[in-house]
């Protein structure tokens, strides 16, 4: 078995698999990241064939680990590192229970994070990619980590799930190749490439910060804006948080906070160019 331990904002990771390439693609991706705290790794990832001779004919992936889902669909050997990623999010998904999950990308900035909720295709991660490479600090592309008691949101910088046409983009803007993983082609969403966060990303993901502003993202819309209600932001993370319900009161206490203290607002846009400008745009006028 092959293994890489890592560990990612409060998430200490093992990682396992029969074969080596996903494993040494994975390494390459997360190089600079620390490993788990005293060696003690808590979360288990793994992928491996779904009958023994589907190791070696016609390979394909199954994603295992301390939590399964059944009806989980296993992958082509050459989507390899994707499944691994896919059984790093899974875990954290089903067996968190020290934070509440939000389903969003997050960035930083003067200790404020600006938190972007949405549905694969809103351009979340693009948006969230652009402004960590523009003097914001990347927190997470996935999953916020929201502490139940402060209200904080935990960073959980894990490489950037980047999707066709945003895949060009930045590379066009990045000069240095080591950041980003393989291309992955005919995957479930197209064409896929992950992309490592910045090096201060890293460095300081041990550090929260304050939610001070939720937008809701569309992509490829003419430019438009609209208020979200407290009643709407509620039921928009409950929808997206794969732990809420578990955590119980706790959690539906500080979600009601957060709908009464952080503003929130969905926005359209065309293009990253106006994206990024809408962005900006609330966040001065929130202050940040």
């Amino acid at each position: 078995m092959h293994a890489f331990h890592v560990r990612i904002g409060p998430v200490s990771y093992r990682i396992g698999s029969p074969w080596s390439a996903p494993v040494a693609a994975l390494r390459r991706l997360y190089a600079g990241y620390p490993l788990p705290e005293e060696g003690m790794a808590t979360v288990t990832a793994r992928i491996g064939p779904p009958r023994p001779w589907r190791r070696w004919l016609h390979p394909q992936v199954a994603i295992e680990g301390d939590h399964v889902l059944p009806d989980t669909v296993p992958m082509a050997l050459r989507h390899g590192l994707l499944a691994i990623e896919m059984a790093m999010n899974m875990q954290v998904a089903l067996g968190e229970r020290r934070f509440l999950l939000v389903h969003a990308a997050a960035v930083e900035r003067g200790g404020k994070a600006l938190i972007l909720p949405g549905d694969s295709g809103s351009g979340k991660s693009t948006l969230a990619a652009l402004l960590g490479e523009a003097g914001w600090r990347l927190m997470a592309d996935e999953f916020v980590l929201i502490d139940l008691a402060t209200g904080l949101a935990f960073p959980f910088p894990r490489a950037i799930s980047l999707k066709n046409s945003a895949i060009a983009e930045m590379e066009a803007r990045i000069a240095d190749p080591a950041r980003f993983g393989p291309r992955l082609s005919g995957t479930p969403k197209g064409e896929l490439r992950h992309l490592r966060p910045r090096e201060d990303a890293v460095a300081r993901m041990d550090e929260p910060a304050e939610p001070a502003l939720i937008l809701f993202p569309s992509y490829g819309y003419e430019p438009a804006s609209d208020g979200v209600s407290k009643s709407e932001l509620f039921a928009r993370i409950t929808e997206g948080s794969t732990n809420y319900i578990p955590l119980g009161q706790p959690a539906f206490d500080r979600l009601v906070t957060i709908a009464e203290t952080v503003p929130a607002a969905r926005f359209a846009y065309p293009d990253s160019a106006s994206g990024v400008a809408i962005v900006e745009q609330f966040c001065a006028e929130a202050g940040i």
